[in-house]
């Protein structure tokens, strides 16, 4: 299977941002049906997009998924996805704000404000670093979730597990593991993780290998190499988690 879209993948605690190109005159793949328990808005930087789910279709250039709720996605030209983790204050605004009348809603262009724009200007300007995206990324979710929720440090007992996580995600941690880091319980320390992240540790080191393991491939390694290098046991196990999660094939995508 060729490439059929490129860009990058950037996370943090509580969000991630996906941003991907479709190569000019095709559309971005569209992916099979699938759910994940994060909060996804899927933002056409250029183009339009189309999120198919159980009661119809939604099309626009802002659309929002609800946690857990089975959708496909369709689109051409540039896209970026943020995903949100749902149980987080922020994550429960959005959610309450989003979703009341649908599980697939259009946002308003008007609550996003100039945001998309900047988002697809500093993804284009190679002068700009990661850091940038992720700072626009964090504004995305933080003017969704309103004023009225608050934005806070994290945890530094959670941030140290979290670096402490990035840098051996070929090899797994287990709660034991990740509580002796925190300095606490078993039972504490779950609760703390999901309190400060949002969601359950398990949960995002699945993340953060995913993203790996496409930033490894993109950057020349076999999806064999970059599996393991992730921490998958083999290409195989890669495949199936990335297909379930987003509906499309890992070996589809090239980051840079």
């Amino acid at each position: 299977m060729g490439t059929k879209a490129h860009g990058r993948i950037l996370a943090w605690e509580g969000g991630s941002l996906w941003i991907f190109s479709a190569p000019p005159g095709e559309q971005y793949p569209r992916t099979a049906f699938h759910a994940h328990h994060v909060i996804q808005l899927t933002l056409a930087l250029s183009g339009r997009v189309e999120l198919d789910g159980d009661d119809g279709r939604v099309a626009g250039v802002a659309v929002a998924v609800a946690p857990d709720v089975r959708h496909a996605f369709r689109g051409t030209g540039r896209v970026a996805h943020v995903f949100i983790a749902s149980d987080t204050p922020a994550g429960r605004a959005i959610a309450g704000a989003l979703f009341a009348k649908a599980p697939i809603a259009r946002v308003p262009a008007a609550l996003l404000g100039e945001l998309p724009e900047r988002l697809r200007e500093t993804f284009e300007d190679p002068r700009h670093t990661g850091d940038d995206l992720r700072a626009l990324g964090r504004l995305l979710i933080a003017r969704l979730a309103g004023a009225t929720v608050r934005t806070k440090r994290l945890d530094p007992r959670v941030a140290r597990l979290i670096a402490a996580l990035e840098a051996q995600l070929d090899q797994s941690v287990s709660l034991a593991e990740a509580a002796a880091i925190l300095g606490l319980s078993k039972g504490r320390a779950r609760h703390l993780f999901v309190e400060e992240t949002g969601l359950s540790l398990r949960t995002y080191v699945l993340w953060l290998r995913l993203g790996r393991a496409v930033e490894l491939f993109a950057a020349g390694a076999s999806l064999t190499e970059a599996a393991h290098g992730a921490g998958f046991s083999d290409s195989a196990h890669l495949s199936r988690t990335f297909r379930r999660m987003f509906g499309i094939a890992a070996v589809s995508l090239q980051v840079s």
